[in-house]
């Protein structure tokens, strides 16, 4: 029985090629929301789970780091994917006769030069291959849909344009969630320790908490704050620092760490990507 792999989207959406590309023998899973792929793992219907944390133009995706401070499963990789997005439409459409284009909220804010150059009229949809889909069974020749190419390739639309975002380095990284806790081995090149904390509610505490990775030349990545319990104070933070937890300077800065915190949560030890050092 062949291991799956879910991911949020309908087949042909940017999961479902990052899945393909980094476990190629791996059934992949398609699940209509970020709280099902959590769930097809959790519930064992998944092995593995493959979700967008961070892209280099929109940012954090902010359903994501709800989902992983209360969840229980853990980081165990990442991948990156250097997103590419075609205009498709139906076989023998052309542009000229395009009126609209369908796709993500993000996928048109990254596309915008295209849709200005075209003079078409965006219209949101759900998700990137889904407006894909949309679009072949629109049977509409107006309208186009703005996706990675594998979904014209499951929906049988025409490419009328490759390449069409605005910026060449649009990335979107990817954690791989799983329900065990799979920790990189130490020594074994790069690894990236991702964690969540809560400071204690005295003055410069965050401050304190910090220095010790300061002080013990730890390379902090990432320091991301959230509201608890619908509080306007920011009191917990996702943070991912190089090295790994056995390394004397990230122990040493995790000792000082738990000294200024209520709570200190590793939610994943595990190699990093070589893009990072490309």
């Amino acid at each position: 029985m062949r291991r799956r792999i879910a991911y949020q989207g309908e087949p042909g959406a940017n999961g479902h090629l990052i899945c393909q590309q980094a476990y190629p023998d791996w059934e992949p899973l398609p699940c209509a929301s970020f709280e099902d792929t959590f769930a097809a793992v959790e519930n064992g219907d998944a092995d593995l789970a493959m979700i967008p944390i961070d892209n280099s133009i929109a940012g954090r995706v902010a359903d994501i780091h709800h989902f992983l401070p209360t969840s229980s499963l853990k980081i165990v990789g990442e991948r990156f994917l250097r997103i590419r997005f075609a205009l498709m439409a139906l076989p023998g459409a052309g542009v000229g006769s395009l009126r609209t284009v369908h796709s993500h909220v993000h996928a048109l804010g990254q596309c915008r030069g295209v849709i200005r150059e075209l003079g078409l009229t965006p219209v949101v949809a759900g998700d990137t291959a889904g407006a894909a889909r949309e679009v072949a069974e629109s049977g509409d020749p107006t309208q186009a849909a703005l996706a990675p190419p594998l979904a014209a390739e499951i929906y049988s639309l025409e490419i009328l344009r490759d390449d069409v975002e605005d910026e060449d380095h649009n990335t979107t990284r990817f954690v791989v969630l799983s329900r065990d806790f799979e920790q990189a081995p130490s020594g074994n090149g790069p690894v990236v320790t991702t964690f969540i904390f809560n400071v204690r509610n005295l003055p410069a505490a965050l401050y304190k908490a910090l220095g010790g990775f300061a002080t013990n030349g730890v390379n902090m990545t990432k320091l991301e704050s959230y509201m608890v319990g619908g509080h306007f104070t920011a009191t917990q933070f996702l943070a991912e620092v190089d090295g790994h937890p056995d390394d004397p300077g990230v122990r040493n800065a995790l000792e000082e760490l738990a000294f200024f915190t209520t709570e200190v949560k590793v939610l994943g030890v595990y190699p990093a990507d070589p893009f990072r050092g490309a």
